[in-house]
Order: structure tokens, then C-alpha cells, then sequence
């Protein structure tokens, strides 16, 4: 499915055999988001840790659009599924995905498709709009993660460690994002 308007990506390589792009751009995002979650703070109050994680998978699902960016980050957690180190701190196994912090991981393949959608409508291409992609996709992490972790720990304690406690961090993360985007977007033209 073709992109309602392009993508950062698709705008920077228009000429490049489609499907080898599509192919290069998800193993691209894919590798992105590993090594952005090798950045891991751990908190001894809770099984889920501080990571780059969050900020790559804005900047994926922003620059690849939906499809891609649901690609990339399904691509991302099979690999990790199947024992390459590319989760948080180089952890792999299918326990992560089952673990307390599986839904975190579930929320990034979903993000990634909503905010690849949102930027095929321009959101992420001027300041003023682009917060909305990134709140956005910021929230459907703490959903789906949240409430995987609820099922652990309890809702309560869901939100206060699996919530609460990276409220600072990844709105620093989404205003990051925000401002790169358009800037992105500003210097292509």
C-alpha cells in the first residue's frame, strides 16, 4: 500500500528499486531499535528497564510509515524471539516477549504502525503537529506495557513501575523526536 504522502524515507530514496528499499529500510529500523535498547539503565524497584527503545521506535515508525515501520519493529521482536541479542542490555529469548516486559515490546510493533500512519498524513513534518504521532505512540507503549505488567505485578503497581517512573524520560523522548522530524523534513527541502 502506497503511503498517503511520502515518508522521510521514501522522499530521500524515491528512485531505488521499491522493494529492495522497503527491504533495506525494515532491516534498517530493525537494527536501529537493537541498538538503541543496548542503552539500558536498570531501576531496582522494577523489572522494566530505562532504554533507547522508545525514541528509536518513534523515529522508525516517523520515517518509515506504517507498514515499514510495523515491518521493522515485528522483525526487530522475532529477532530477539529467536535468541539474537537485541533486546534491552543484549537479552534475547522468547521469555522477554512472555515476560513482564512483553507487552512493552508489543506496543512497539503497534506504535510503530499508528505513528507510521499518522506521519503518512504530514503530522510529523511541522513542530506544532508533530507532538500528536509521538504522544500518541508513547501511549500505546504504556498500554499494551502497562498492561502486560498489570498481569505481574497488579494494576496498581503496573502503573506506578511500569508507568510513573519514565514519564520524564520519554517525554524528553517525544519532544526530541518532534524536533528532529521537522527539521529532518526542513533540511531535505
Amino acid at each position: 500500500m502506497t503511503p498517503l504522502v511520502p515518508t522521510l524515507t521514501t522522499r530521500l530514496l524515491p528512485t531505488v528499486d521499491q522493494k529492495l528499499r522497503d527491504l533495506l529500510l525494515v532491516l534498517g529500523g530493525a537494527l536501529l531499535v537493537a541498538l538503541f535498547a543496548q542503552v539500558r539503565i536498570p531501576l531496582p524497584f522494577t523489572p522494566v528497564p530505562i532504554t533507547g527503545q522508545t525514541f528509536a521506535v518513534l523515529l522508525v515508525g516517523a520515517t518509515l510509515g506504517a507498514w515499514r515501520g510495523f515491518a521493522s519493529l515485528g522483525l526487530y521482536t522475532l529477532s530477539g524471539v529467536v535468541g539474537l541479542p537485541v533486546f534491552a542490555g543484549g537479552a534475547a529469548g522468547a521469555t522477554h516477549l512472555f515476560g513482564p516486559t512483553g507487552g512493552y515490546l508489543i506496543g512497539f510493533v503497534v506504535a510503530a504502525y499508528v505513528i507510521g500512519m499518522l506521519a503518512e498524513r504530514g503530522l510529523e513534518r511541522k513542530i506544532h503537529t508533530s507532538l500528536l504521532p509521538f504522544a500518541i505512540g508513547t501511549l500505546i507503549i504504556y498500554a499494551l506495557g502497562a498492561g502486560w505488567l498489570a498481569f505481574y505485578l497488579g494494576p496498581q503497581a503496573a502503573f506506578t513501575k511500569g508507568v510513573l517512573p519514565f514519564l520524564p524520560g520519554d517525554l524528553l523522548k517525544l519532544v526530541l523526536a518532534a524536533l528532529v522530524l521537522p527539521a529532518a523534513w526542513k533540511l531535505i527541502k
